[in-house]
């Protein structure tokens, strides 16, 4: 059995190092995105001739008939013999390059197969082609005389994008005063509503991301703590274990708790909610399966685990619940099935972060603690371990952006920090620090662009990582009435 890691030397919180003031948090909140905007393809206009003309020509073909012969010295009744011409010779060398066995007239071996090669010593051939082409498509311009080379077109190559730009500070810290450091328990959640919930000691705090209003929820008192918070995927309704094994629904917009479920032995560190199911995960090795709706504590007992249950995740279809364990065991379950369907042991420590994809169905992402320091992907559907990253720390957290694919780690000992990784190629995005403990928490904003981490340093950091679903800079509305650090309660 997995033990639990060795807590870590308490230091003192570091500050905010945001350089901008802070903004509102709402659904418009974004991480700046920076692109370059795409290349086109530019073709130059040389300096016309002395003598007005109008040019003629097909996409592809020029137009002998708007052609200015004269130009050339060559006659367009055919009295000359086109193909020796030099401006045959250019014609081709152009249109077709010089790697289709055409070759520029004043090469040696051209000027001498050429009978006009005396006549033409004095032309002057351009170096490279006038007709450029690009994705296939051919583009070209009719030059009046000279082929200087001054005058020839630029085509500006493809280059890559450039890569988002991640900012590396918080944009805003709450102080969370008790904030616990237990890489087991879950105190960090955001609700569609735009409502963060933190778990501080024996209260639930909430805080208003539109309004920066804080309110505090409930207490528990002297006797018992918060281990556990997880809002309902719609509506108001957010859940509260506890360390004596309760758990309790409350009515977040009226403050009012609406009902107390028993059914576990000892602490509830683990939720997660699909629909009008509640899963919770206890340190007495189970997972109870609630229905809000339904007069009984829980319609089913999920038994499997082998120690404390401390990561729950529902796919977003609501059809497979994914559990992790201090056993260092990965376990997925259905709703018909009180015994696991997949079993995964390839972990060597705690598996507490989960995550699935919204991106692919039944793609989930998985990390271990201390002695593992690993994300490892699977394929559900199949039943197939697709990857495995070594972080070099203990994986504390993941969760998938919604609007780009990639995913957040947030990591213990030995580098607290937190990591965006651009998946499936697992390279990095950003690596972003500032937490001095473990960053044991992570919950990210309905809109998909802010994540807000917490640790034992006991603050809340909030971050730009991702972008908006449509990659629109828009100026966000989160924290608008809050600059700097303030405090949760």
């Amino acid at each position: 059995m997995a033990t639990t890691p060795p807590a870590e030397n308490p230091q003192s919180p570091s500050s905010a190092s945001s350089s901008k003031p802070s903004q509102p948090l709402s659904s418009s909140r974004t991480s700046h995105l920076f692109n370059t905007p795409p290349h086109r393809l530019h073709l130059s206009s040389p300096s016309s001739s002395p003598s007005s003309r109008v040019i003629y020509s097909d996409r592809f073909i020029p137009s002998r008939l708007g052609s200015n012969f004269a130009l050339f010295d060559i006659g367009g009744d055919g009295s000359k013999d086109s193909n020796s011409s030099p401006y045959a010779a250019v014609l081709r060398s152009v249109i077709f390059g010089s790697d289709h066995g055409v070759v520029p007239p004043e090469t040696p071996d051209r000027c001498s197969s050429s009978p006009s090669s005396a006549s033409s010593s004095s032309f002057s051939t351009p170096r490279r082609n006038i007709f450029r082409f690009k994705a296939e498509v051919p583009r070209y311009s009719a030059y009046s005389a000279g082929f200087n080379d001054d005058v020839l077109p630029e085509v500006v190559p493809n280059q890559p994008k450039a890569s988002r730009k991640v900012s590396k500070s918080p944009y805003k810290v709450l102080d969370a005063p008790a904030l616990q450091d237990d890489f087991y328990l879950n105190l960090v959640d955001w609700s569609s509503h735009n409502v963060l919930a933190v778990g501080l000691g024996n209260c639930v705090y909430l805080w208003n991301a539109c309004s920066s209003k804080v309110t505090k929820l409930c207490d528990f008192g002297v006797d018992d703590s918060v281990c556990s918070v997880g809002w309902a995927q719609r509506g108001t309704h957010l859940a509260v274990g506890t360390s004596l094994g309760k758990l309790q629904i409350w009515d977040a917009s009226r403050c009012r708790r609406i009902r107390t479920m028993e059914g576990h032995r000892l602490r509830v560190g683990a939720l997660a909610w699909s629909s009008s199911v509640l899963s919770s995960g206890s340190r007495d090795k189970s997972i109870l399966q609630r229905d809000i709706r339904a007069q009984d504590d829980f319609v089913s007992k999920l038994t499997g685990h082998k120690s404390e249950v401390c990561g729950l995740k529902w796919s977003y279809d609501n059809r497979q619940l994914a559990s992790g364990g201090n056993d260092n065991r990965l376990f997925v379950w259905n709703k018909h099935s009180n015994q696991p369907v997949l079993k995964y042991c390839e972990h060597t420590a705690a598996v507490k972060a989960i995550a699935w994809s919204p991106h692919a169905h039944g793609l989930l992402a998985s990390g271990g603690g201390t002695a593992d320091r690993c994300i490892r992907f699977w394929n559900t559907t199949a039943n197939s371990h697709l990857n495995c990253i070594d972080t070099g720390s203990q994986v504390c957290n993941l969760v998938w952006s919604k609007n780009v694919n990639e995913i957040v780690s947030t990591h213990g000992y030995s580098q607290n920090q937190i990591i965006i990784w651009r998946y499936p190629a697992m390279s990095k995005v950003a690596a972003l620090t500032g937490h001095t403990f473990r960053v044991l928490y992570l919950a990210i904003s309905p809109d998909g662009q802010t994540i807000v981490t917490g640790a034992g340093d006991e603050t809340l950091r909030f971050w730009n990582v991702f972008p908006s679903p449509k990659y629109q800079n828009t100026v966000s509305q989160i924290g608008a009435f809050s600059l700097g650090r303030t405090h949760i309660r």
